[in-house]
Order: C-alpha cells, then sequence, then structure tokens
C-alpha cells in the first residue's frame, strides 16, 4: 500500500475513513450501527462519552497517521512529522481505550466483542510502543511498531470494506458483523508483518 502507484489510493480513504465519523454528529440516532444499539445502551452517559471518543479521535488518528510513512514530509519537514506523530498518539491512546470499552457492548454478542477488545488492546500497546521506542531513538523498532499500528488503526477502513461484502454472503447483518469484527484486522496485521519483514520503501 505504500508502493507510489497505490498510495494515492491509500491516502484518499484514510482521509475519507477518517472524516466519515463526523457524520454521527448530525444525523438521527438511528444512522448506522447506532440502529442496532438498545435504547437504554443510546440513553447511558458513559458508553455515549466512549463511543464519541473512540469515533471522533479515531478518525484523527485514521486521517493524520498515514502522513507518518511518508517519507518526502521526514525528509523535508521532520518537525511537522513530529508534531503529527504526537497527534496521532494521543488520539490513538484515548480511542483505543474508549474503543475497548465500547467492545464489551458490541452489537452480535461475545465473538464480535471479543473480536473488537482485541483490537483495541493491540492498538493500544503497539502504539504506546512505538512511541516509547522512538523517544529511545530505537527508529527501525519504530517504524516496524508504528506499522503494526496504523495496520490497526486501518481496520476502520477495512471494515466498512469488508461489512457490505459480507452482508449479502451470510444474509443478515449480525452474522456477517460477528465475522467482520476479526476480519477487519488480522489480515491487516498480517500484511504489516510481510511489510516489515520485506522492509518496502514508502512513499
Amino acid at each position: 500500500m505504500a508502493r507510489k502507484p497505490l498510495w494515492p489510493l491509500f491516502a484518499l480513504l484514510c482521509l475519507a475513513v477518517g472524516l466519515y465519523p463526523g457524520i454521527y454528529l448530525f444525523v438521527d440516532r438511528s444512522f448506522g450501527l447506532l440502529a442496532t444499539k438498545p435504547r437504554e445502551l443510546l440513553a447511558d452517559a458513559a458508553w455515549n462519552v466512549a463511543f464519541y471518543t473512540h469515533i471522533s479521535l479515531g478518525g484523527v488518528a485514521l486521517a493524520v497517521g498515514w502522513t507518518q510513512f511518508a517519507s518526502r514530509l521526514r525528509n523535508s519537514s521532520p518537525g511537522t512529522h513530529r508534531l503529527l506523530g504526537k497527534l496521532y498518539v494521543g488520539s490513538v491512546l484515548l480511542s483505543a481505550l474508549a474503543g475497548i470499552y465500547i467492545g464489551f457492548f458490541a452489537t452480535g454478542g461475545v465473538i464480535p466483542s471479543a473480536g473488537f477488545v482485541s483490537l483495541g488492546i493491540i492498538w493500544f500497546c503497539t502504539t504506546l510502543s512505538a512511541y516509547r521506542l522512538i523517544k529511545n531513538r530505537q527508529l527501525e523498532a519504530h517504524r516496524i511498531m508504528m506499522t503494526y499500528s496504523y495496520a490497526a488503526c486501518f481496520a476502520g477502513v477495512t471494515l466498512r470494506i469488508w461489512l457490505p461484502l459480507m452482508i449479502p454472503v451470510m444474509g443478515e447483518f449480525v452474522a456477517a458483523y460477528r465475522i467482520v469484527a476479526w476480519l477487519c484486522w488480522i489480515p491487516n496485521l498480517a500484511v504489516a508483518h510481510l511489510m516489515t519483514r520485506r522492509q518496502p520503501q514508502v512513499a
């Protein structure tokens, strides 16, 4: 995804899905995944704080995180690279914690809950590790861990690709959602593993 022909598409997907959560601020509560939630949960203050924290800061992380892989930005404006990196890390840590919490209330029961909680833990841990590594000036290890972090972040994109494909296959939303809760991030981490092993050149 970091090769030049695919870089514009990669950036466009990250920006588009990163901005997508803003829709939830302006539409009726029956929109999207909110339509699958019981009224009691939608009225719960703690869940609402976690939900909007997760989608808003997750959107920020997705929208800015891809820039960290652009070598031109790193070389021409290292200060901007560091600033955006700090914004990404701060957004992820809060969004991941919120995501872990709301994951326990995922539509479809324990299977999607386990998938999304696992994703939140992995996203949080890889990001925190990447931050600690760069603070210790372990540049190559930081690059590898940040690749895994953004692969987990990119689940926001792959979920929205897989879900409309799986619903017709499974015949209904909940069955598809149980699969996509895992499918949206496990292949991403596999791709990250291949990328870090091959050490590809980024844009």
